[in-house]
C-alpha cells in the first residue's frame, strides 16, 4: 500500500495514544514527587509524548488538507466522532504534564486544548442531538471522550489560578457523566454485548470518576464525602473490569487496546492522591501495584503498536 492510500486511512483513534502516554508522564512524575523515584523517567516520557503528539498532528493535518472525505467520513462515524476531542485533551493533558516545569509553555498548551475542547463539545453534543443516524447499538465508553473530557481541565487550571473556569469545565464533564453512564449500562445490559473490537473501551469507565477525584480534590484541597464516592467508584470500575480479564486476555489486537492506559494511569494517579490526604497504607500498596500495571501495560501496548504496524496493519481500510 503506498504511502499516500496509509495517510488517507490514518485513523483518528491513535491519538488515544497520547493521552496514553500523557497519563504514564504524568503516572511518573507524580511517583518522583512522592516516592525514591528520579524524575528522569517522566522527563523522557513528557518529550517523548510531545513527539508523538507533534508528529500526528502534522499528518492529520495533511490528511485533512488532502483527504477531505475520509475526515468527513470519520466525523459522521457513530464511534470515529468521539475521538476527534482526543486532539484537545492530549493538549490539555501535555499542559497539566509541563505545569511545573515549564509553565509558560503549560498555560498555552492547557488554553488551547481547553478552548478548542469546549468547541468539540459543543460540536459533537449537538451531533447527538440532532442525528439523523446514531442507535443505542452505536454508544459505547468511547462517547465519554467528547463530554466528560471537560472533567480533566481542572488538574491544571487550578494550578493556573482559574478557578472559575475550572468549575465550570468540571459541571459539565460529571454531569455528562452521570448521563452517558446511564445509557451505556442500558446498552450493555439490554442489547447484544459490545463487539470485540470496542471491548477494551469498557475500560473508559473507570476515567471520568478517577479523573473527576483528582480535579475535585485539587479544587477543594482536601478529601471529603463526595471526593470519596468518586474515588470508591473509581475502584469498583476497575475491579469490575479486572474480573473479566479473560475478556480481554482473548482479543486480537486493536488500536481500542490503548482504551486500557489512560483510565489505569487516571486510576494509579487517584491513588496517589488519596495516600497523600488519608496516609492509608492500603493506598500506598495500592499505588505501587498500579504504577508496575501501568507501565507494563502500556509497554505492551507500545509493543504490539509496534508490530501491527510493521505487519501493514494499521492505516488500512477497515
Amino acid at each position: 500500500m503506498s504511502e499516500h492510500s496509509r495517510l488517507q486511512h490514518l485513523p483518528i483513534a491513535l491519538f488515544a495514544m497520547v493521552m496514553g502516554l500523557s497519563g504514564l508522564t504524568l503516572v511518573w512524575q507524580k511517583s518522583a514527587a512522592m516516592l525514591p523515584l528520579s524524575p528522569a523517567i517522566g522527563q523522557g516520557l513528557l518529550v517523548l509524548t510531545g513527539g508523538l503528539f507533534t508528529v500526528l498532528l502534522l499528518a492529520y493535518a495533511l490528511k485533512a488538507v488532502r483527504y477531505r472525505d475520509a475526515v468527513r467520513a470519520e466525523l459522521d462515524h457513530p464511534v470515529k466522532l468521539s475521538f476527534f476531542p482526543t486532539i484537545s485533551i492530549s493538549l490539555i493533558l501535555l499542559g497539566t504534564a509541563t505545569r511545573h516545569s515549564l509553565p509558560d509553555l503549560s498555560i498555552v498548551l492547557w488554553g488551547i486544548g481547553a478552548a478548542l475542547h469546549l468547541v468539540l463539545t459543543l460540536f459533537i453534543v449537538n451531533r447527538w442531538m440532532h442525528h439523523e443516524h446514531f442507535q443505542i447499538i452505536h454508544i459505547n465508553p468511547a462517547w465519554f471522550i467528547p463530554a466528560v473530557g471537560n472533567i480533566l481541565i481542572p488538574i491544571a487550571g487550578m494550578t493556573h489560578g482559574q478557578v472559575s473556569i475550572s468549575w465550570f469545565f468540571f459541571s459539565i464533564g460529571l454531569v455528562f457523566w452521570i448521563i452517558l453512564l446511564t445509557i451505556i449500562f442500558y446498552r450493555v445490559i439490554f442489547h447484544d454485548p459490545l463487539p470485540g473490537r470496542l471491548l477494551p473501551t469498557l475500560f473508559i469507565l473507570v476515567a471520568p470518576p478517577a479523573v473527576g477525584f483528582i480535579a475535585y480534590e485539587g479544587m477543594v484541597g482536601d478529601i471529603d464525602p463526595f471526593s470519596r464516592i468518586l474515588f470508591n467508584t473509581a475502584l469498583f470500575m476497575t475491579l469490575l473490569l479486572v474480573t473479566q480479564v479473560r475478556r480481554f486476555a482473548a482479543l486480537s489486537f486493536f488500536l481500542s487496546f490503548w482504551a486500557y492506559s489512560f483510565p489505569l494511569a487516571a486510576m494509579t494517579i487517584a491513588a496517589m492522591v488519596y495516600y497523600q490526604q488519608t496516609a492509608a497504607n492500603w493506598a500506598l500498596g495500592l499505588s505501587g501495584l498500579l504504577l508496575a500495571v501501568t507501565s507494563a501495560v502500556i509497554a505492551w501496548l507500545i509493543v504490539l503498536t509496534i508490530r501491527a504496524a510493521s505487519r501493514g496493519q494499521i492505516c488500512v481500510p477497515e
